[in-house]
């Protein structure tokens, strides 16, 4: 059925009930037998109309509450559906429409044996992207050696830990924004949203870590600026679909790869972090183009308030993984960065495959126990998944980064529940539940933050959260109709 349902109002408004025509009488005819009573024309049963009117749908429904919710998308209101069907509420007429209609399923597509496969190249792309950019950390290092280090940290990491977080929030914020207008069609507004969100995020970046820049972290807070540049344009190319074109501006910073066994001149270095920051900013003008031209931003557009969460989600996640990045051995180091930011890829492609094999069993299982139970398993198995590729991501940057450590146990425990909260949250966020995701995280940051030794219990606890949140949210058959 179409995706409105249309429904046909009652002759005199929707609160009338139908009228019942009543029998005309006869007067009998003189001295004759009075013939038999002429059987009484009943008026349609109104439920008889709608049952038939939504058979597809009802039919497929797994849960009386899909039908539930078309009720309500159609505008039909409480009293409208006492007095026209003589139920309470749309609950009830809906379970009786469940209860009237026979279940049938409509078969299910033919899948192919590769159907896992669909999509991993470019989500393995995507995860390159998100890990290459480390490699400029490599390139630098020597170049903000000077100076010295707070609150533990390294000399310069103040400043660039301040400007990227600014980064991840703004720009979180502002893929939501621009996604919306693609998903609305419009993607001259959307380029344009990007073409003025992506120099106001940069120009922040810079100012929070200039702020942040303590003496002699001048060097830092010059590379803290290029980096929130960089991030700019990466959230432009990424929005608009041009992962190779980032790919490309990226391929410079591979002179990083000999830096790990020698030392570099200077002048090598800060050429190879120009040439990847002038190709990258280049790229993002270059697909802008869309966005400069005259009345390209549209409708009013959707309310900035909305993107919000979004940006408080990149805020708790962001803090989250430079929470694991400054710790004293691998797994809280560099390594369990490069491992967060390159399971990134597995991770999409894993949450788009927990959304078509949830609506594979939307289209095939007949109740809502057996949906509960399959959509479960599936949740189980691509977290799982998830998790694996994670663990054998930290393994192997121990065994290929000189003289790395081998993570201990309680180490890779603590980083295993940051990514059993990031998956999960992204999950949540995919589905619309984003509010929650973003304050489990951020609940987990600030605790880890206040308390860096109730790290591993405050990761722990949002995970078990978030957790509960996604089988309490998941198994509704409702959240997967698309």
């Amino acid at each position: 059925m179409s995706g409105s349902l249309w429904l046909k109002p009652p002759a005199t408004g929707p609160a009338t009930l139908p009228a019942i025509p009543r029998p005309r009488r006869e007067r009998p005819a003189a001295r004759a037998t009075p013939p038999a009573p002429a059987a009484v024309a009943l008026a349609d049963d109104p439920m008889d109309e709608l049952a038939e009117r939504l058979d597809g749908f009802v039919a497929a429904a797994v849960h009386p509450d899909e039908i539930a919710a078309i009720l309500e998308s159609d505008g039909m209101t409480d009293d409208h559906i006492r007095l026209t069907y003589g139920r309470a509420d749309s609950f009830t007429l809906a379970e009786d429409l469940y209860a009237r209609v026979e279940r049938r399923h409509p078969e299910p597509e033919a899948r192919s044996g590769g159907v896992w496969l669909s999509g991993l190249a470019g989500c393995l792309l995507r995860g390159l992207v998100f890990a290459l950019p480390g490699l400029a950390y490599v390139l630098a290092a020597p170049l903000l050696a000077g100076g010295h280090g707070r609150a533990g940290l390294p000399p310069g990491t103040v400043p660039l830990l301040a400007g990227a977080v600014t980064g991840w929030v703004w720009n979180q914020a502002l893929s939501h924004r621009a996604y919306t207008w693609l998903g609305l069609g419009d993607r001259p507004a959307a380029a344009r949203a990007l073409l003025v969100g992506a120099p106001a995020g940069a120009l922040a970046g810079t100012a929070v870590a200039y702020a942040a820049a303590g003496p002699g972290e001048a060097a830092a807070a010059v590379f803290a600026a290029g980096q929130s540049l960089y991030l700019a344009a990466a959230t432009v190319l990424l929005v608009l679909g041009r992962e190779r074109a980032l790919i490309a501006a990226l391929s410079p910073l591979a002179g990083a790869l000999p830096a790990f066994r020698w030392d570099l001149p200077d002048p090598l270095r800060a050429g190879l972090l120009l040439a990847s920051l002038a190709a990258s900013v280049g790229c993002a003008a270059l697909v802008l183009g869309p966005g400069t031209a005259r009345g390209a931003a549209g409708r009013g557009g959707p309310p900035r308030a909305v993107s919000l969460p979004y940006g408080l989600f990149g805020l708790g996640s962001g803090l989250l993984v430079l929470r694991a990045g400054v710790g004293d051995s691998l797994v809280g180091g560099v390594g369990a960065v490069m491992a967060l930011t390159l399971s990134m890829g597995p991770a999409e492609w894993l949450l788009h495959r927990f959304r078509d094999e949830s609506l594979t069993r939307l289209r095939t299982l007949t109740t809502a126990r057996a949906f509960r139970r399959a959509v479960t398993g599936t949740l189980v198995l691509c977290l799982g998944g998830y998790l694996t590729v994670l663990l054998g991501l930290t393994l192997a940057a121990a065994l290929v980064w000189p003289g790395a450590p081998w993570p201990a146990l309680p180490h890779l425990t603590g980083l295993l529940l940051i990514g059993t909260v990031l998956w999960l949250g992204l999950l949540l966020q995919a589905f619309g539940s984003v509010v929650s995701a973003a304050t489990v995280c951020l609940l987990a940051a600030a605790a880890q933050t206040a308390v860096p030794a109730a790290g591993p219990v405050a990761a722990g606890g949002a995970a078990a959260l978030l957790t509960v949140l996604s089988c309490v949210l998941l198994v509704r058959p409702t959240v997967h109709r698309v």
